[in-house]
């Protein structure tokens, strides 16, 4: 027993794993207070059952009026608004995370495994960019915008971890996160010139992203630290640590972990926080020895927020406008939230459907 104890001890501490931890200074948890109060607005969630598919991580409403969905698979899935006549519109061979569609009604994916993509007419599909440039590759692209000059800005979750290079997205994101490297950063690639540029970096975990109304304004959530943030449209390689006035914190310290951002109605933008934040998490900031010891055990025992299903709405001047909870957490990983004029659908890591409320502006 002595010598498989000693042999579990080494292993803890001196096994090799791919990241490198780094101490950072977690806030205290707020908790859920103020703006996010508990409620049970997402209690009893209706649902559009979606066969064998899974995890529909990104919703949207297309130029065809159409909802579509990212699955698992790699499939993008095509419907009708209320569930209706399925069909697989196309399947990447990856995992998108993200989509939005150009002013030719084309979509255009981030996938995570292969980049920043496009889907033609014919449903084809081709990548445009999977890198930087030739020593810069792209490893996780995470979610896009098209702006209205055709700019595509969209996010790469980590510099570091690539999805098909670490077993898939999950396991790249616990690296990126647990390592805390903030490699994150995002990109704009412009179609004219078939070239990408930083916009910025130095984000812990970049995922969702959003445009403000005019254009000027890119609003980005930086996962792994728990905030939002609002930078400018037109900067060039920008240091978000660097504190320039071109990048604020719009929302920080949140009770959970923020993912994607959709534009809804009347101004505001929608958040998913896909699970609560775990205090004994916080607790090993500043211990990162303890983070790499973590990473090599199994990843059920990471201390990570229990179920919690939570979408809250903002308009772009960080006011918090809407926030819909289910603290039992039966719609696991709320991402997002698509709106319509009459629904609020439901974006999740892991749901086996798709889940929605009738909506009608509190």
């Amino acid at each position: 027993m002595g010598v498989l104890f000693a042999a579990v001890a080494v292993y803890l501490c001196f096994w090799s794993v791919p990241a490198e931890p780094v101490a950072w200074l977690a806030p205290k948890p707020p908790g859920y207070v103020g703006v996010h109060a508990p409620n049970t607005h997402l209690s009893g969630l209706r649902t559009i059952d979606i066969g064998n598919e899974f995890g529909p991580e990104h919703i949207a409403i297309g130029p065809d009026n159409k909802l579509y969905a990212a699955m698992t698979s790699g499939n993008l899935v095509r419907m009708d608004p209320d569930g209706t006549h399925q069909e697989i519109f196309a399947n990447t061979r990856g995992r998108v995370l993200g989509f939005d569609f150009d002013k030719d009604g084309r979509m255009i994916a981030a996938d995570a495994m292969r980049g920043l993509l496009i889907v033609g007419a014919d449903r084809r599909v081709s990548v445009l960019t999977d890198q930087v440039s030739s020593d810069d590759p792209i490893r996780y692209a995470n979610s896009v915008v098209v702006a209205t000059d055709g700019t595509i800005f969209f996010t790469d979750a980590s510099a570091r971890f690539s999805p098909a290079e670490w077993g898939g997205t999950y396991e790249a994101s616990v690296l990126d996160i647990l390592e805390q490297a903030a490699s994150g950063r995002v990109l704009a690639y412009d179609p004219a010139t078939a070239s990408t540029r930083v916009v910025a970096h130095g984000f812990s975990f970049a995922n969702g992203i959003a445009l403000s109304s005019d254009g000027r304004a890119l609003f980005v959530s930086e996962t792994g630290r728990y905030r939002i943030w609002k930078i400018a449209s037109d900067v060039r390689d920008l240091d978000i640590q660097s504190g320039s006035s071109q990048a604020t914190v719009l929302f920080d310290n949140l009770p959970g972990y923020p993912d994607n951002l959709m534009r809804g109605r009347e101004g505001r933008i929608w958040a998913g926080l896909f699970r609560p934040r775990n205090p004994a998490a916080d607790n090993l900031s500043q211990k990162p020895f303890m983070r790499k010891v973590l990473l090599r055990m199994p990843r059920a025992l990471l201390p990570v927020g229990d179920p919690y299903s939570h979408v809250f709405a903002f308009d772009e001047s960080g006011h918090v406008t809407e926030d819909l909870q289910d603290p039992i957490g039966a719609y696991p990983e709320t991402t997002g939230a698509t709106e319509t004029a009459d629904r609020l659908y439901i974006h999740s890591l892991h749901a086996p459907a798709i889940g929605w409320v009738p909506y009608a502006r509190r």
